[in-house]
């Protein structure tokens, strides 16, 4: 019983995929200077029209938490990419069948591997300062993505990157 119970909770750890968020920043940039922002007009995310919507309301609600402004003449503007990709098959049971014996010896591995393959969405936040033409911030996410999701779940998963995202925003100097 110990043991279903423990394999349980594995798989339930496992299932729970991280986000993983690298941050990059100009050092010279005074982010006191920034208290309002608009999101370019021929921004193309890569995603759905409906993930697109609720990426940008998760976006509106942490910004208007952190005290910006949407406005129509902004002093920063804000462009986002995303792609989708099939990560790598990590999790494999090795299967092998050896011998030996006087000195002779021979061996088989094969690495079968469990589950599916898993698809990881990365979604790029950049901060651009127009008047300056320059990038003052940038932040990549990674995390996973289920296509079939229900728009619940999506909408709590864009809102848990937009946190995660701006859990170093802005940044320490």
């Amino acid at each position: 019983m110990k043991f279903g119970k423990t394999i349980i909770l594995l798989l339930f750890i496992v299932s729970c995929s991280p986000i993983y968020v690298n941050y990059d920043y100009d050092k010279q940039t005074n982010f006191t200077n920034y208290k309002t922002y608009n999101y370019y007009r021929d921004m193309q995310t890569g995603l759905s029209e409906l993930d697109t919507k609720r990426l940008l309301d998760a976006l509106d609600d942490k910004m208007e938490a952190k005290g910006y402004k949407l406005s129509n003449t902004p002093d920063f503007f804000i462009d986002i990419k995303s792609n989708e990709f099939q990560a790598a098959q990590r999790e494999t049971v090795g299967v092998g069948v050896g011998g030996g014996g006087r000195n002779v010896g021979g061996g088989i591995s094969i690495g079968l591997p469990i589950g599916q393959n898993n698809i990881n969405r990365q979604i790029i936040i950049d901060f651009v300062d127009e008047s300056k033409k320059q990038l003052f911030w940038q932040a990549i996410s990674e995390s996973g993505f289920n296509p079939r999701a229900t728009p619940e779940k999506r909408e709590a998963r864009f809102t848990e990157i937009v946190e995660k995202v701006f859990t170093k925003y802005p940044p320490k100097q």
